[in-house]
């Protein structure tokens, strides 16, 4: 019997891919500097970190509710993949630029407002477009590409730091390259399918009606990722941690270039092997991954704390190579063809609130009880995960 022909990965997902990849190697170049960058040069606290990570993070993911929804309602994805791609690379100067912690504010909100514009739309065009039987697999390759960009960047900005003798506004200018040929790629290389008809301008793009429409395996997987939000605060508090431990600003990107390692590693095998077993497991597995790295990191002192802090990143990328690809499957399978946009947007935006409250609560616990208790407060939160992915397995098997 003849072998059946392997499906082909479409071109517009390893062009997504790519897209993704510059734009996080521009990003985590800044992000890998900016923690430190607040708190040594410009004299903010734990907390201040908590509350602009917080906030410009949970813009993006609530502004992905509204863009998911228009890109739903116009049956196009492209036109808002190039709006929020492109303000995010005009936000990349502000940042070399700033004198104040308000400029660094304005830059991360304006920046985190573009990632919310493009996010739902780009992962509803790659639901769009993706083989059923490796959908998977497209999730996980343009999350390994985006995690290749997000190893890289840090990467740059160790390697500028010792060339430019640790002067780190000049080391923020060089982010600007990248993000603008992310915008380039979309231009020439993305591509999307008619696969929509509009709907009557009449009609709402976010409505009730559409939200009864989801099954209730969706309003799990949302159930979900709210713990998982919770669980995993901003990585910004990894690169504090590093500071902490005596790490010197010119290896400090090293933390996320760790993380972002087995990141990319992970995320592309976890995404074909989604394609081929439950993927509540490979949850699982993500959380006692997280509840590691957490541990670990909260006992990272003394002579062994720099091991330790790079074995805890580590497994933090892991986490995130098992978990943030599945979840996006698993709302891929749990939704309509016609609401791809909107289920992504409404996941983002639920997991936008939670995720300023994560960082809300890490950047207090941190100044107030220190990073040990913070670090073992996640853990906590990571087995209340854990829990409700068995409570949810459970209801499932006897319904």
């Amino acid at each position: 019997m003849a072998d059946k022909p392997v499906t082909a990965i479409p071109r517009t997902i390893w062009a997504l891919g790519f897209v993704s990849l510059f734009m996080d190697l521009s990003s985590e170049l800044i992000h890998s500097l900016l923690p430190v960058f607040l708190v040594s040069t410009l004299g903010a606290s734990a907390l201040t970190v908590g509350v602009i990570e917080g906030i410009a993070e949970a813009t993006a993911h609530i502004v992905k509710v509204f863009s998911g929804s228009i890109s739903d309602f116009f049956g196009r994805r492209k036109l808002l993949l190039l709006i929020g791609y492109g303000l995010a690379a005009l936000s990349k100067p502000l940042f070399p630029m700033a004198d104040s912690v308000f400029t660094v504010f304005t830059a991360r909100f304006l920046d985190r407002i573009g990632k919310g514009i493009r996010g739902a739309p780009r992962d509803a065009l790659i639901a769009d477009v993706a083989p059923a039987k490796i959908r998977g697999a497209c999730f996980g390759l343009r999350q390994s590409l985006d995690t290749i960009g997000a190893f890289l960047g840090p990467l740059a900005a160790m390697l500028l730091l010792f060339l430019l003798h640790g002067d780190m506004t000049a080391v923020l200018w060089f982010a600007v390259i990248p993000s603008a040929l992310a915008v380039l790629l979309i231009l020439l290389a993305v591509d999307e399918p008619t696969l929509h008809t509009p709907r009557q301008i009449s009609n709402s793009p976010l409505c009730w009606h559409s939200l009864k429409q989801f099954s209730v395996h969706y309003w799990w997987v949302i159930l979900i990722g709210i713990f998982f939000t919770l669980a995993r605060f901003s990585e910004a508090f990894l690169v504090l941690r590093a500071q902490q431990n005596g790490l010197s600003i010119n290896w400090i990107p090293a933390i996320m270039v760790i993380m972002s390692l087995a990141y990319a590693l992970s995320a592309y095998p976890v995404g074909r092997l989604s394609d081929r077993i439950n993927k509540k497991w490979l949850l699982g597995i993500s959380l006692l991954w997280l509840i590691i790295s957490d541990i670990v990191l909260a006992l990272a002192h003394g002579e062994l704390s720099i091991p330790m802090l790079f074995i805890g990143v580590a497994c933090w990328g892991l986490h995130m190579g098992f978990s943030q690809g599945t979840l996006a499957t698993l709302i891929a399978e749990t939704t309509p063809l016609h609401l791809k946009g909107t289920a992504f947007g409404l996941f983002n935006f639920i997991s936008g609130i939670f995720m300023l409250l994560a960082s809300l609560i890490a950047g207090g616990l941190w100044t107030y009880y220190g990073a040990e208790f913070t670090f073992y407060c996640g853990a906590g939160f990571a087995l209340l995960a854990m829990l409700v992915l068995v409570v949810e397995s459970r209801i499932k098997n006897t319904g």
